[in-house]
């Protein structure tokens, strides 16, 4: 969970009445935590947006919006590559699940922030407090603190 998931977050509870943030399990990426503590943390770092609910997703993303009601999915964009794939995505997710895409851009402060980049820098040790909230980074030292004490 980066400052730029929860701006797009924070900004999405702006403009809706509920939203409900789906922590799910992406096979091209690798995790730094199981899924239950993303939740958490999730969970912990939105917790002062009081229409913000975060819940697991297993599964396919229309399964979860129908699931919980609702009827559009907001994807946070930095750059033309996103834009591509999450274009390709909502004309899927409108044919098979009919929910609608609402694509916010980062802001750009964050436009260039990636969580596979954060976790490269922690991989070596380094301070990403610059770009994740305090729990999060507390979180990361925690996990790195343990593969220097195994690796060092």
């Amino acid at each position: 969970m980066t400052h730029g998931h929860l701006d797009v977050i924070a900004r999405a509870a702006g403009l809706f009445d509920e939203v409900v943030v789906a922590v799910g399990r992406n096979s091209a990426k690798n995790y730094l935590f199981p899924t239950e503590e993303r939740v958490d943390l999730v969970r912990q770092t939105t917790s002062h947006l009081a229409n913000v609910s975060v819940e697991p997703l297993d599964g396919l993303l229309v399964d979860f919006a129908r699931a919980h009601g609702a009827g559009v999915l907001v994807k946070g964009i930095r750059f033309a590559s996103d834009f591509d794939f999450e274009l390709q995505m909502a004309h899927i997710n409108q044919v098979v699940g009919s929910v609608e895409t609402v694509m916010l851009p980062a802001s750009s402060v964050w436009s260039t922030l990636s969580s596979t980049m954060v976790r490269e820098v922690a991989s070596f040790g380094g301070d990403v407090s610059a770009f994740v909230p305090e729990v999060v980074a507390s979180a990361i030292r925690r996990r790195t603190e343990g593969w220097e004490q195994r690796n060092g």
